[in-house]
């Protein structure tokens, strides 16, 4: 077993999707029109593909059994993490392109950077630098 996708459901998937490439630099690996709209995408994150659902598809797959993330409410129990060898660089790109930011750069006492923000969708977003290993 390993981990292929995570999956975001967003309003807006063209605009979540251009949103994640002006704050992080990801490029579209595919995306999926249906009548106009766009209800699918992914983007090349590494190894694990993030992708983007119109909540229409989570409606239809869930039968409305999830919660849909909000600006107006506190992030939900999860975050993506961004690994970033830069992250105050990395950061200030983020909030520059229409995150909100939530917590600045931290160096945390193992030594790892630590910054939080918010997606236009919602999300809860670490950049984080990479965790040094012996």
């Amino acid at each position: 077993m390993k981990l292929g996708f995570v999956l975001v459901y967003v309003e807006d998937v063209k605009a979540t999707m251009a949103f994640y490439t002006a704050a992080f630099g990801f490029e579209t690996k595919m995306v999926y029109e249906e009548n106009g709209a766009v209800d699918y995408g992914e983007l090349k994150t590494g190894e694990t593909v993030l992708g983007f659902a119109a909540h229409s598809l989570g409606e239809m797959n869930l039968k409305g059994q999830y919660q849909k993330s909000s600006l107006t409410e506190q992030p939900f129990g999860m975050e993506l993490a961004l690994v970033d060898e830069n992250v105050a660089a990395a950061y200030e790109k983020a909030v520059g392109a229409g995150a909100i930011a939530v917590a600045p750069p931290t160096e945390k006492p193992w030594g790892q950077t630590v910054a939080y923000v918010r997606a236009i969708e919602g999300t809860l977003i670490e950049i984080c630098s990479p965790i040094a290993t012996s």
